[in-house]
């Protein structure tokens, strides 16, 4: 078969391209999509990286992962009988080089890499010849602050436009938070409260039940602050929170999210703590027991420096100040090793101004939940009582919603392999969402905000309130 275009993994041997890169690929074959057959027909997947292994080995490799999500037939085996690796240290020119001079057809360079040695290898590449059309798709975290997101900006730029450059969020390729668009814009129900009119606060939050799983070596230098609201959480915002788009492209999509992530900033401008609430809060976990798993506490964790003081659960309060959302606290919320984990969007409506005389019963908060996983979406109303018709009682509205074909990795790299960015962060995004963390970062270095801890299995400090922002 003629190879139509290559997808080189740099830092093919890692557990990102085997766990979600490759199965994502596969999740295109196996949705049965005419189109997103296309976008694999004819692709070579070829696999770099500093560890050794044989050509056979990473064949296996990606039919493990194909196999995994039910991706099979010619298209699969075509992918996999073509798949290759190439031993090569993706800081050396001489080794990208040799890299590049093999490709056929179209090239995307995806950088599975910590973001120290992603800096290092586009260095590299400014040194080399990309073929013409290139694409260059990059994981999260990109880069390490404001200054450096801009500088990293600055050096793409150099290489490829703006539109064939994808950093990567998978969190904007997953199902649910894809189905808030649709529910915001085209429900007669929905899109009228959507604003600070109705809407008394959101939260955003992602809690797992995992814990460190072995990802010392990054975790450690990151944090759950840096890890997960400062790319993912923040990205979810942006489309609960953005106007409504003149159309779903590359173009008026990311400008709506961008506009949003301008306004964002930490809610009272100082994430310290007030009085006995606070706008940001930290805390690691101790051992404990998860389901039935035993898990020791992080600090003695292999891989991790205790003195680094890495937190595993954060929280931060921001405000965005538009017209639609002036006064209305947005609580992002992300932990590990959580005994009851929670990954849901949540809007609480502001109490109706009267209720008539002769209805009893708490008029409990009225909200509407967008589960991330599992993938559902409820309305928790006030309605008459079942025995006493003049007896408020809260009732929930669940339905369940179909599961996308593809995995959000399959979403991301339809739009890298599709040449389509409208899912992937713009530049000035990226040096957004760290200006929206530097105060918390900083005042966390400082030793403002105070390092909690929670036993695995438990849902937290005691001492903190479910609600941050309360």
């Amino acid at each position: 078969m003629t190879t139509s275009h290559t997808l080189l993994i740099l830092g093919a041997s890692g557990d990102l391209t085997e766990r979600l890169l490759l199965p994502g690929l596969g999740s295109l074959i196996a949705g049965g999509v005419e189109a997103d057959k296309e976008l694999i027909s004819g692709l070579r997947i070829l696999g770099s990286g500093r560890s050794e292994r044989s050509r056979d080995e990473w064949q296996k490799t990606v039919a493990t992962a194909l196999d995994a999500v039910g991706a099979k037939g010619a298209d699969a085996r075509q992918i996999i009988a073509d798949a290759d690796y190439v031993v090569a240290d993706p800081t050396s020119k001489d080794d990208l080089a040799g890299i590049l001079g093999g490709v056929e057809g179209a090239l995307v360079i995806y950088f599975a890499l910590p973001p120290a040695i992603v800096v290092k290898v586009i260095d590299t590449l400014a040194k080399v010849e990309l073929p013409g059309g290139t694409v260059l798709a990059l994981e999260k975290p990109f880069a390490s602050d404001a200054r450096s997101a801009a500088t990293l900006n600055r050096h793409l730029l150099k290489l490829v436009p703006e539109e064939q450059i994808h950093r990567v969020d998978h969190f904007l390729g997953m199902s649910t938070v894809l189905n808030i668009l649709g529910l915001r814009f085209v429900n007669r129900l929905v899109e009228p409260i959507w604003n600070n009119q109705n809407v008394e606060k959101v939260e955003i939050i992602y809690d797992e039940d995992l814990g460190l799983e072995g990802r010392a070596g990054y975790y450690d230098s990151s944090g759950a602050l840096i890890d997960m609201l400062q790319s993912h959480l923040l990205q979810v915002l942006s489309i609960v929170a953005m106007e409504a788009p003149t159309r779903i492209d590359p173009v008026d999509f990311r400008a709506a999210t961008a506009a949003v992530l301008r306004a964002t900033s930490v809610w009272s401008g100082v994430p310290q703590l007030q009085g006995t609430d606070a706008v940001s809060r930290r805390a690691r976990y101790t051992a404990g027991t998860v389901g039935t798993r035993k898990m020791p506490s992080y600090a003695s964790e292999e891989g991790v420096d205790p003195s680094r003081e890495t937190e595993t659960l954060a929280e931060m309060v921001v405000s965005v100040d538009t017209r639609r959302w002036a006064g209305v606290p947005f609580a992002l919320r992300s932990g590990k090793a959580i005994g009851e984990p929670v990954k849901q969007v949540v809007l609480t409506l502001k109490p109706v101004g009267f209720v008539p005389a002769g209805l009893t019963g708490a008029q409990s908060r009225e909200r509407l939940v967008i589960g991330l996983k599992p993938e559902t979406l409820t309305f928790e109303l006030t309605l008459n009582g079942d025995d006493d018709p003049f007896s408020l009682e809260r009732h929930d509205l669940t339905t369940e919603l179909a599961p996308s074909p593809l995995t959000a990795y399959g979403e991301v790299m339809r739009g890298v392999l599709g040449s389509d960015p409208t899912l992937s962060i713009r530049g000035d995004v990226a040096e957004q969402c760290w200006r929206i963390v530097a105060p918390v970062l900083n005042a966390w270095k400082r030793g403002d905000v105070p390092l909690e801890e929670y036993a695995a299995g438990s849902q937290g400090p005691s001492s903190w309130s479910h609600d941050v922002t309360e």
